[in-house]
């Protein structure tokens, strides 16, 4: 037997109308029953850094672009052979920006006129011998550097440090979340939920600059004292909390 067109529409429509009423009693919101705590710790250790990072350039005047640059990368070639015989590698060499700026004259009532040309070369330099981070900045100004931005210690794997700070800020949520149930009279049941925000763990940086003059780097070795540096986790914690 053969239904008309409206007796199928109508059919379908049937079909399909327990299943949209399912999903709605499946979104229904599930209701606790006790007291919700939300405890926010942190963990923090500390450890030695390994790794260091500077960034170093050249900076170079002269009346045109040509001259500028051209002087530039020579100084920079020197820079960047006295990394390399320090024993830095060159997958631990890149180049992080170059630029060309006009240099101008200013005057009152007339156009901006240009004078010369700047360029700059800054290059990203990270090394593991940290021991050796004065000499290399030394070494630095010796042959051309007359930037330096660092150096920044750091930890190279700090997976190790993250997981210790988390087991000890884990630790200090169990117990702050003990001491509020007992003093409201009450016992943790369960924990609800667990988020994590990795507390900022900046890098240790000391700034060196330096004119390239005769004698300057002699002068005095740099020193430069890495420390220890603070690895630091915070965790929120949801307790549910029952008489």
């Amino acid at each position: 037997m053969r239904l008309p067109i409206s007796s199928l529409a109508a059919l379908a429509t049937a079909t399909l109308a327990p299943v949209a009423a399912s999903a709605q009693i499946a979104s229904a919101p599930v209701l606790i029953d006790g007291t919700v705590l939300e405890v926010v710790a942190e963990g923090r250790t500390t450890r030695a850094p390994d790794l260091v990072t500077i960034n170093t350039g050249v900076v170079t005047q002269a009346p045109t672009a040509t001259a500028a640059l051209t002087d530039n990368a020579g100084r920079v070639q020197r820079v960047v052979a006295a990394l390399k015989a320090a024993g830095v590698a060159d997958r631990d060499i890149r180049s992080a920006n170059i630029s060309l700026q006009p240099q101008y004259r200013y005057a009152d009532n007339t156009p901006p006129v240009i004078t010369g040309y700047q360029a700059s070369n800054t290059i990203s330099v990270r090394f593991r011998d940290i021991a050796r981070a004065g000499t290399l900045l030394d070494a630095l100004v010796r042959e051309g550097a007359n930037q330096i931005d660092g150096p920044n210690f750091l930890i190279e794997k700090p997976e190790t440090a993250l997981d210790e700070a988390r087991a000890y800020a884990m630790a200090k949520a169990n117990v702050r979340a003990a001491l509020y149930a007992r003093i409201a009279g009450l016992r943790v049941d369960r924990m609800l939920s667990i988020s994590e925000n990795p507390a900022a763990n900046a890098p240790i940086a000391i700034s060196a600059m330096r004119e390239n003059m005769a004698g300057a780097a002699s002068a005095s070795d740099t020193k430069v004292i890495p420390g220890e540096q603070d690895v630091t986790i915070r965790l929120s914690v949801r307790f549910l909390l029952k008489k």
